[in-house]
């Protein structure tokens, strides 16, 4: 087993959050680092957040997720006259980034290896021997084989009943706007809103300990056992 198994959630092109974080945890190669998608779309930085994790996906053992952000990216590419609505829930700041100054954003400007790593790297779930990952959701009556790519990377974490598998769920997707993870017991989500001026959040499953950056650069560090604490509880 790794050393430790981590859970990135969602990066939403914030590369200076993303860094500061990655300063803290300082993963190595005796780490498994789960990725849980949407590291485009929304913040400033979309190239710069894709280039860190093709280079740590060459430096560590990395799992990186689909989310939906990145299928409407595809999506787009594939289907330009129908990017519309992609380019209103962040796609054009996506563009913005790989676009050189003074060019109108093209999707001829992201680098092959980017969509190689979106088309190719990219899964829709991961599991370990006590916890399994992905992006948005899962149904707690369907093996994770069996799970409709909607409920993977589309259905927002409404207090998920226990899977049938026992494992601990872990996903991002849905905003938690107070900062921090929502943890259930039995799932937890991590996209604590990074782009909307909250935190970027990794979470060492086995232990619970989870670290967190914003785009100021600013880190903190907790335990899951403690968030009850941070709401006055």
């Amino acid at each position: 087993m790794p050393q430790r198994v981590l859970a990135l959630g969602d990066v939403h092109g914030c590369s200076r959050a993303l860094d500061a974080l990655l300063a803290i945890v300082k993963p190595t190669f005796d780490d498994l680092l789960v990725t849980l998608g949407d590291y485009v779309d929304r913040g400033p930085d979309t190239k710069g957040v894709i280039d860190r994790l093709i280079r740590l996906s060459s430096e560590l053992k990395v799992i990186p997720l689909l989310g939906n952000h990145e299928q409407m990216m595809l999506d787009a590419r594939d289907r330009p006259w129908d990017a519309g609505a992609w380019l209103r829930y962040g796609g054009r700041e996506a563009l913005a980034s790989y676009a050189p100054t003074g060019e109108e954003p093209s999707f001829d400007h992201v680098p092959e290896d980017h969509w190689l790593f979106l088309e190719d790297d990219c899964v829709d779930w991961h599991e370990i021997d006590s916890h399994f990952f992905v992006h948005a959701n899962a149904y707690y009556d369907h093996d994770l084989a069996d799970q409709p790519v909607q409920m993977l990377r589309w259905e927002r974490f409404e207090d998920p009943p226990p899977h049938q598998s026992g494992k601990i769920m872990v996903c991002g997707h849905t905003s938690q706007k107070s900062g921090w993870p929502r943890d259930l017991g039995h799932a937890v989500c991590i996209d604590t809103h990074v782009y909307g001026g909250g935190w970027l959040t990794c979470l060492d499953v086995k232990s619970g300990v989870f670290w967190q950056a914003n785009q100021r650069g600013e880190t903190r560090m907790s335990r899951l056992e403690e968030l009850a604490s941070h709401f006055g509880s």
